[in-house]
């Protein structure tokens, strides 16, 4: 298996880390310390990137910024665990924040046609390194300035050999996060975080400018949607400095809060991702490893736990998972998920799916802008690219078939511990209708 480039180029073949375990990993029944599974280093061509010093878990990452003009290129952005290209929901547009060797400005890419292509949309002066872009589903791009302590927004659009702008208003306060692109690609999100509760802002879309919709209690970050209308958001919530646990804020009352995960106590749950055709959910937890946080994956109102697949431990490696393959209704464990590793030899792909006990690596087309990737329902992966020689390009994959293993004669019983993802208020029911079917039947081991 090799990933192929436009050019027909065929890139390094994946290598495979066995599982190996015996049966699954629940968060119930956390492990006696075994050894994690290495990472093999991927062979030539991988995408260069900041190395991330080891520790005792997952180090942050540090989303390379793009440039097309190595030799001479700006001084890189600040480390960032945002992605080096935003796309919309549907896949049609693209933002990224691009430099011509000298400057930043943001860069819109049309994916929808025949062939991908990039719009400059310089400004009357250049931008700060780190100033988020997000793209419109209508193809502006909306960007957010940090000027004199304040967010201000406006949208962008290409008018012949300038750039139109739109000032949208501003949010005053500290620290502000944009939410990744959602759902119909009509409006824009941000999150606020005060000294004691976090605000939830539609920034773009409004009648007004930025809005603000509903104040969560506590310290939030993250922000995965959980449905295709745009209305339950989940957060990585810690009220008075206790563990993160992520919730569920119903945009369409209000900003009533749902309890979301909750897999031990004590332990620090966060959704990192969440497919709302199948259910399935990539969680990053410490209940199986206290004091470690690792993968797992659970499927939205199952009473099966949250497993935490000894394929997806990597050594001296974050491992964060960019994209779940969309339209597998009621099929969690057939999904396929893309999911980015940093490690000391620089930043290449992951390929799983819940159904297999193993993860295909392979190394990430030249240029890619890291973290950023789309699948097709059919299981395509897009990752985009740019090159000195191609400046925006589109590099296509897929996971590789795998040898099914034999199935093990007895699987261990699940304990009978409480729902890891209990949903039961109404907000959510309908989405618990829809993804308990799915948990009826029994998820592969892995």
């Amino acid at each position: 298996m090799s990933l192929q480039v436009p050019d027909g180029t065929p890139g390094p073949a994946s290598l495979q880390v066995p599982d190996g375990t015996p049966g699954p990993d629940y968060a119930q029944t956390p492990e006696a310390g075994p050894a994690p599974v290495s990472a093999r280093t991927p062979g030539t061509g991988l995408a260069p990137a900041s190395p991330q010093p080891p520790g005792p878990g997952p180090a942050p990452l540090s989303a390379r910024t793009p440039d097309t003009a190595a030799a001479s290129a700006p001084e890189p952005a600040p480390p960032t665990s945002r992605p080096a290209c935003v796309i919309t929901a549907d896949g049609a547009y693209a933002a990224r924040l691009a430099s011509d060797g000298t400057s930043w400005f943001p860069e819109r890419w049309t994916l929808d046609g025949p062939e991908p292509y990039a719009v400059p949309l310089p400004g009357n002066q250049p931008e700060e390194p780190g100033t988020e872009v997000v793209p419109m589903g209508d193809g502006r791009v909306l960007i957010r300035r940090v000027v004199d302590g304040r967010h201000s927004f406006s949208l962008l659009y290409p008018t012949g050999p300038r750039t139109g702008e739109v000032p949208l208003g501003a949010v005053s306060g500290g620290e502000l996060t944009m939410l990744p692109p959602a759902p119909g690609d009509r409006c824009a999100y941000a999150i606020a975080v005060g000294e004691r509760s976090t605000g939830v802002w539609m920034v773009a879309g409004g009648a007004f400018g930025p809005e603000f919709l509903a104040e969560v209690p506590g310290h939030c970050s993250g922000g995965v949607w959980l449905d295709r209308a745009g209305r339950m958001l989940a957060l990585d919530r810690s009220l008075d400095g206790g563990p993160v646990k992520t919730v569920a804020v119903d945009l369409g009352r209000g900003g009533e809060v749902t309890p979301l995960l909750q897999i031990a106590e004590s332990s620090a749950d966060r959704l990192v991702l969440a497919d709302p055709d199948s259910g399935l959910l990539l969680i990053r937890s410490d209940a199986a490893s206290p004091g470690h946080e690792r993968l797992g994956w659970g499927v939205l109102g199952s009473t099966l736990p949250v497993r935490f697949p000894e394929c997806l431990r990597l050594t001296d490696c974050a491992v964060t998972p960019f994209a779940i393959q969309p339209g597998q209704t009621l099929m969690p464990e057939s999904c396929a998920v893309a999911l980015r590793i940093d490690g000391a030899a620089g930043t290449w792909l992951g390929l799983w799916r819940p159904a297999e006990r193993q993860m295909h690596q392979l190394a990430a087309p030249q240029g890619w802008l890291a973290g950023a990737g789309l699948w097709t329902r059919d299981g395509e992966l897009q990752l985009p690219y740019a090159t000195e020689s191609v400046p925006c390009g589109i590099a296509r994959t897929s996971v590789p078939e795998t040898v099914e293993e034999p199935a093990p004669q007895t699987v261990p019983e699940p304990p009978s511990a409480a729902r890891p993802v209990p949903l039961q208020q109404a907000p959510l029911a309908g989405l618990m209708r829809r993804a308990t079917t799915a948990g009826t039947r029994a998820a592969p081991a892995g």
